[in-house]
């Protein structure tokens, strides 16, 4: 995976000695507790928590990060790989081609992507190129599994994966501090009510055009 070879690295600069198999842990659970902690409670939740929750110590957190923005880096990194590999398994997987799209929207609830645009936005790099990479991979694995559904005749043809993205965004953003404790089993109804308005025949012509994701690059 790109983000666990990413992460076998000190640094987002230059290729660092592999790490060892306890060390390699350690890092993998500092950046599953900062995707989770920074779902609940922002980016800016204290390194602290994020430390506790993953089992580690403050200068284990501090020895494989050297700050907020390059946790952040990895934790996106993590979430696209996690994401992409969700999408491939699905199409791999479901002998239907509309079931592995709802397959797969369903499994990107469980990443958090509805995160990365939070995350993003505070001060990353976005022109990086081990984040350019991620994100070309899961932009070509979800275009991959749309469009087996569209081949199928299946997804209506006036949907792109800017559309796609933009409705997983919305129904998944974090609510940091929410008392909605059981707020997934919400998003999951939701999703499908989205997904049935994908599938063929249309109901209704959609306003304006479809968007792809670079239209939501130059937008932002």
């Amino acid at each position: 995976m790109a983000a666990t070879t990413a992460c076998a690295t000190s640094g987002k600069e230059g290729q660092q000695p592999r790490l060892r198999a306890d060390a390699l842990r350690n890092r993998e659970r500092i950046i599953a507790a900062a995707r989770e902690t920074m779902v609940e409670f922002g980016a800016e939740v204290p390194l602290d928590e994020i430390a506790r929750r993953a089992g580690v110590g403050n200068a284990t957190l501090y020895r494989h990060f050297a700050d907020r923005l390059e946790l952040i880096h990895y934790v996106t990194l993590s979430v696209m790989s996690r994401t992409a590999d969700r999408a491939e398994r699905a199409l791999a997987e479901e002998s239907d081609a509309f079931q592995a799209l709802r397959r797969f929207v369903h499994a990107a609830v469980e990443e958090r992507i509805g995160a990365l645009c939070p995350l993003l936005s505070d001060g990353v790099d976005r022109d990086h190129p081990e984040l350019l990479a991620a994100r070309d991979r899961l932009e070509s694995a979800i275009e991959a599994v749309m469009g087996a559904a569209r081949d199928s005749g299946q997804l209506r043809t006036d949907i792109a994966v800017g559309d796609l993205m933009v409705a997983l965004t919305q129904l998944t953003r974090p609510l940091p501090s929410s008392s909605c404790m059981d707020f997934d089993k919400f998003v999951h109804r939701h999703l499908q009510l989205f997904l049935d308005g994908l599938q063929t025949p249309a109901r209704s012509e959609l306003p304006g055009a479809a968007a792809t994701l670079e239209d939501l690059r130059r937008r932002s």
